[in-house]
């Protein structure tokens, strides 16, 4: 799903809303993500799961196309854990 097919689906269940409304809704909603995870913070979604930070290290990497090596700089990336409950739902057994 991409975010114009999020910003669909929430105005197809919320007629009441324009597409402009929906549209502001979403951008904050990943707004506020991004903005707590870039003050090192963390966001849970009770069921759905958390997003937080994790530091990588300075590294020596390799470009591809040429073979040169490269040295990376320490990075902070996003990472997500998923909730139980959807766990619970992506590991249902087929029946």
């Amino acid at each position: 799903m991409i975010r114009s097919e999020l910003v669909q689906k929430i105005g197809q269940r919320n007629p009441g809303l324009n597409p402009r409304e929906v549209e502001l809704i979403v951008t904050i909603f990943f707004d506020e993500i991004t903005k707590r995870l870039a003050g090192d913070g963390r966001v849970e979604l009770r069921g759905f799961g958390a997003f937080s930070t994790r530091s990588r290290g300075a590294r020596t990497g390799r470009n591809p196309r040429t073979g040169e090596t490269v040295d990376v700089c320490a990075k902070r990336v996003p990472y997500f854990k998923p909730g139980k409950e959807m766990r619970a739902r992506l590991n249902v057994e087929a029946d």
